[in-house]
């Protein structure tokens, strides 16, 4: 349970907009940084939003950058057209816009996410204004201050902060006890982005439990009211497809299940040890003379597309991936529906959507930001979250590394998780160092028996990783100095994604112990 304290508002408000300010300045200074193609697809969608008429939205194949987003951020495109238009024509022109690369769209949609994220500071303040000065600030680090957020919206590009600023107020809401409000800002998250969806059985069990309460009346007429408010947001957000005969384009665009099993680089998660063992599996067979009908391309040829089939393996599907995410999600929705807490909800839910990354079909690397930020609230209230969390956000921000390939952006990248890890041991270590030494002082019994009491209390709140934690963390170290130096100097420009598949594999033993811990919390908590 988190600490209810009644801080002085104002202050924690100017608090806020203090680290607000300084990571606004550091997105400013990335606005030059390189760009991926997620650029030109947003830009193509202002673009698209503001040429056509909303019945050809989802149809338009005008560039390959069809739009794929449910139709809340349609409609959110359409307003940042409005400003788009004004500052540069040509950023909305849909014929002759393609890959435009002006200073004035670099500018303009570069700001738009850094103002869009005023949405995540609302969040993270929502989530934190109840907690004592201490550990609000540190939640402003680990959130405000993401490197992992930072490299995949204001480099790479995208609207992640604004869309999970939506996650915290839900969030909030609910551990606040306003669970229609909770669920209703929930659904409108589904209807701006459906990936989201992942959590949305926590939600129902967890909202069905605790919101429909009170006997079968009045249960079953807040299910109705629940069901209703949540019903009217869908209704409006994707109504008008519905009336232009539109709206099962709408779904094909929406769950492209033909892109296969993996992306193009491999998240980091429980598929690239089934890649790994299926290509093993098929080197073994073919060194012992069995004729084995090798995939007509590779898992690592890095192209964005439907994946090949396995070699040895059972071929995996949609629904596969689908019934194990539910099945790892299991003893969650367990612990939600016996005792429906407010002040689980936040680790509950970050547990759903680490279950989605590791088992879920088609797993983008940069979803590990939907469980990696709902954590960074429940982090800081306990040495043991501390320690998962502190390995687990070093972890999550190196597998977002590839996104970066580009040379002049490799120091960037490097700096940015070296010193959030730096500002995270500091701020961490000092604040459970003086819980410690506050429980160094105690009654006479309790120092007897903790023998050497004080200095070892000391000396525990001070770490934050254990032994075998450092030495993971060391391997990524070695990971990535065979990628950036020993590999081109050894061997060339053969196997030129082995050091990609290793940081897949690398990162996905991190997240797997994660995954494990997290379950392991969930099933011993009462």
């Amino acid at each position: 349970m988190r600490t209810v304290r009644n801080p002085n508002v104002l202050t924690a408000m100017k608090e806020l907009a203090w680290f607000a300010g300084i990571a606004t300045c550091i997105k400013l200074l990335l606005i030059p940084s390189y760009r991926s193609t997620d650029f030109e697809v947003h830009r193509n969608w202002l673009a698209l939003t503001h040429s056509l008429p909303l019945s050809q939205w989802y149809s338009d194949e005008t560039s390959p950058w069809t739009l794929d987003y449910p139709p809340l951020f349609a409609f959110f495109e359409r307003f940042l057209s409005i400003f788009a238009n004004l500052v540069d024509p040509k950023i909305v022109n849909l014929h002759e816009g393609l890959n435009y690369s002006a200073d004035t769209v670099i500018y303009f949609q570069r700001i738009s996410v850094i103002v869009s994220d005023l949405c995540l500071f609302y969040g993270v303040y929502r989530l934190s204004r109840n907690l004592d000065s201490a550990k609000r600030r540190m939640i402003w680090i680990l959130i405000v201050w993401s490197p992992a957020l930072i490299i995949v919206d204001h480099v790479h590009f995208q609207y992640n902060g604004f869309l999970l600023g939506f996650l915290l107020i839900s969030l909030s809401c609910l551990e606040e006890g306003k669970d229609l409000m909770g669920g209703v800002v929930f659904a409108v998250l589904l209807c701006f982005k459906h990936l989201f969806a992942v959590a949305a059985p926590v939600y129902f069990v967890y909202l069905l439990r605790h919101y429909c309460r009170g006997g079968f009346f009045r249960g079953f007429g807040r299910f109705l009211m629940m069901g209703a408010a949540v019903g009217m947001v869908f209704l409006m957000a994707f109504g008008p497809f519905l009336y232009y005969g539109q709206i099962e384009q709408v779904i094909r665009r929406l769950f492209p299940f033909g892109r296969g099993l993996c992306h193009a680089y491999w998240a980091p998660n429980f598929w690239v040890f089934y890649i790994i063992l299926d290509k093993g599996l098929a080197f073994l067979l073919a060194k012992l003379g069995i004729n084995i009908q090798a995939p007509a391309a590779s898992f690592t040829g890095g192209l964005v597309g439907n994946s090949s089939p396995f070699a040895v393996l059972p071929q995996v599907t949609p629904l596969i991936t689908f019934m194990m995410v539910l099945l790892a999600m299991f003893p969650c929705l367990v612990k939600a529906w016996r005792e429906p807490r407010p002040g689980m909800i936040t680790r509950w839910v970050a547990y759903a959507y680490t279950c989605g990354f590791f088992f879920g079909w088609h797993v983008h690397e940069k979803a590990s930001l939907h469980f990696l930020i709902p954590l960074a609230i429940v982090a800081v209230h306990n040495l043991e979250d501390v320690r998962h969390y502190f390995l687990l956000s070093i972890v999550s921000c190196y597998s977002l590394f590839p996104l970066l390939f580009e040379a002049k952006d490799y120091p960037i990248k490097v700096l940015l998780l070296l010193l959030h890890s730096l500002v995270m041991w500091l701020g961490f270590s000092a604040h459970f160092s003086k819980i410690a030494s506050v429980k160094a002082v105690k009654p006479r019994q309790r120092r007897d028996k903790m023998g050497s009491g004080g200095s070892a209390a000391a000396k525990e709140g001070g770490l934050i990783v254990g032994w075998v934690g450092k030495r993971y963390l060391l391997g990524l170290l070695v990971v990535e100095i065979w990628g950036q130096f020993l590999h081109p100097y050894l061997l060339g420009d053969r196997l030129p994604f082995l050091p990609l598949m290793l940081v897949s594999v690398y990162c996905a033993l991190g997240i797997m112990y994660s995954w494990i811990w997290q379950l392991g919390w969930i099933i011993r908590c009462p």
